[in-house]
């Protein structure tokens, strides 16, 4: 008897798309294949040898077990890149891009002067700010090295060698020195919540996810060491849950920034709050 033919690229989709989201089949399948997503629907009656089918199957099992797709495939797109990702960070999400918008609105007009990004895990913050202003410095700092490897790896992809990553907790790496702008996106998420244990959450660093009780602990470390770091005027912008806008607004504004606001994403939710240094 002969060996059965090969599956189909459409024949594998339909079988995975009742199981997982048909975007989490798609995109599974074009991995292992080393295609586009669009190749697929352009080539379904190609033939899947058998070897790529297998390993197909072992990533949609790990799927069905809930580990997210950016750690399977090993990448997530994020601002105008892909970046590669790792356990050791957290996968970058398409609101933090507010934070990048609004980060460059306030930058320096010319490169004399510094901007940080805190917590940088994955680079994604610190890379689209170099990616769009190649002339102001860069520091990008992460109490884990093993974030920062996957973020150094991700700045040789790019050729953004001039990003300056540091290991230290928060402003340790930068002690004696005044930005211009520092940006955060720093774990929010209160200790116990119960969104801890659902969707991708489960998988993600903990210490980069969740910060005390309240989950403001980073933010408060960060906006009362700011001032002692921003030069005059210079911007803060942290992101932070939805519903803590007020929280953090008053964060800011009790450790004497000005101009202090809430902006909101694209779900009309409080995500980046920033304020300014006095001149």
């Amino acid at each position: 008897m002969s060996d059965a033919a090969p599956a189909t690229v459409s024949a594998l989709l339909r079988g995975a798309r009742t199981q997982v989201a048909h975007e989490d089949a798609d995109l599974l399948l074009a991995h292992v294949l080393e295609r586009p997503r669009g190749w697929l629907f352009a080539h379904g009656d190609d033939p899947v040898p058998a070897a790529a089918a297998a390993a197909f199957g072992q990533l949609l099992a790990r799927r069905l077990q809930g580990e997210p797709l950016a750690y399977i495939t090993g990448h997530r797109g994020f601002w105008r890149f892909d970046l590669a990702v790792s356990p050791a960070t957290l996968i970058p999400r398409p609101e933090t891009e507010l934070l990048v918008e609004l980060s460059l609105a306030r930058m320096p007009q010319s490169g004399a002067h510094a901007v940080a990004d805190l917590g940088t895990g994955s680079g994604a913050i610190a890379l689209a700010l170099a990616c769009e202003r190649p002339d102001v410095q860069v520091i990008a700092t992460d109490v884990s090295d093993a974030a920062l490897a996957v973020a150094r790896g991700n700045a040789r992809m790019l050729g953004l060698s001039k990003v300056d990553f540091r290991q230290g907790d928060w402003f340790e790496p930068l002690r004696g020195e005044r930005l211009a702008l520092i940006a955060s996106n720093p774990p929010y998420i209160a200790l116990g919540d119960a969104h801890l244990e659902q969707g991708d959450l489960r998988f993600e660093p903990a210490g980069a996810l969740s910060s005390g009780a309240d989950g403001l602990d980073a933010i408060r470390a960060i906006a009362g060491q700011a001032p002692r770091h921003l030069l005059a005027g210079g911007w803060l912008l942290v992101e932070h849950g939805w519903e803590q806008g007020a929280a953090v607004r008053a964060l800011l504004a009790g450790a004497g920034l000005l101009e202090v606001a809430t902006h909101q994403d694209l779900e009309a939710r409080d995500r980046v709050t920033l304020g300014r240094a006095a001149n």
